[in-house]
């Protein structure tokens, strides 16, 4: 089944209040998925400093006063790590690149979650109410957010195996449904040279979206593309450092719910996640028609 939220916040006085927004967004969508969660964070400056690249990482067993002191000497410059729960999370005064591939070399058994100015992406195993709390989401500034309440169907219910997936720079996504030909379309991103961390088939659909974006084409173009090649039944949201999109397969079986104000968009997958936003009496509320692509800009 599995339970989507997202928000975007257009008024900056909301930007304290984006933590403790999604924290009941995703709460409210746990018994569509109580297995595991993940939410993905831009803009809150204790996990992501402004002007600093910033790299989630998965099963690694490494302290992170030891990270700091390893990623530092590599790069040369002060690196803060510190331990989200099963995420530990690094960020330096340098690109996002240049602090992931540091990483990457250090400590090539990791699993990268997400990485890019300004983001952080948090995963892990259990109820997301409770997941939300040891996060302290609640207390979380910024001005955009996705999360997943997952109930697994495709791979293991591991941390790694939590939406979002975070491939690309500043890029999540996450995804209600199931995609029936992500086998071929995965031996195909491989054949391109698209390596994979998981057999999770919502990974192939954000390797994909990633692989589009790379080559130069924008969220929307790429949403596109998804909907002529994957088949399934699927809702989606992709979310990038300036813009956040959704998307439904032909059949649009998957339910999703869009409110709209001059304060604030959000999407979840049932209204009950939306209704304790502020001014929600006032939005213009809808469904999503299938294979539309609905856009916004930061």
């Amino acid at each position: 089944m599995c339970g989507i939220v997202g928000l975007h916040l257009r008024n900056p006085d909301l930007h304290p209040r984006l933590g403790a927004m999604l924290a009941e967004m995703l709460g409210e969508m746990q018994d569509r998925g109580a297995d595991s969660a993940g939410i993905a964070v831009y803009g809150n400056p204790d996990w992501a400093p402004p002007g600093h690249g910033c790299v989630s990482l998965l099963e690694l067993d490494v302290l992170p006063d030891e990270v700091s002191t390893t990623l530092g000497a590599a790069l040369g410059v002060p690196v803060a790590a510190q331990l989200v729960d099963a995420t530990l999370v690094a960020s330096a005064p340098v690109g996002a690149e240049e602090l992931l591939g540091a990483a990457r070399a250090a400590y090539p058994e990791a699993l990268v979650a997400g990485f890019g100015a300004d983001l952080t992406v948090l995963k892990g195993v259990g109820a997301p109410r409770d997941l939300a709390e040891s996060w302290g989401l609640a207390n979380a500034s910024g001005w955009q957010g996705v999360g997943h309440t997952r109930m697994a169907t495709e791979s293991a219910v591991t941390p790694s195996g939590a939406h979002p997936y975070a491939v690309g720079p500043e890029q999540c996504l996450v995804h209600n449904g199931s995609f029936s030909n992500h086998a071929t379309i995965r031996r195909e991103l491989r054949a391109e040279g698209v390596e994979f961390d998981s057999e999770n088939d919502t990974e192939v659909g954000a390797r994909f979206v990633a692989h589009q974006l790379a080559a130069g084409k924008d969220v929307e173009t790429a949403l596109k593309e998804v909907c002529a090649t994957f088949d399934g039944f699927y809702t989606l949201v992709v979310s990038n450092h300036d813009s956040f999109a959704v998307v439904r397969d032909a059949i649009a079986c998957k339910p999703a719910v869009i409110a709209e104000t001059d304060d604030w968009v959000a999407i979840a997958s049932e209204y009950r996640a939306l209704a304790k936003l502020p001014g929600v009496e006032n939005a213009r509320i809808w469904e999503p028609e299938p294979e539309v692509v609905y856009a916004w800009t930061r």
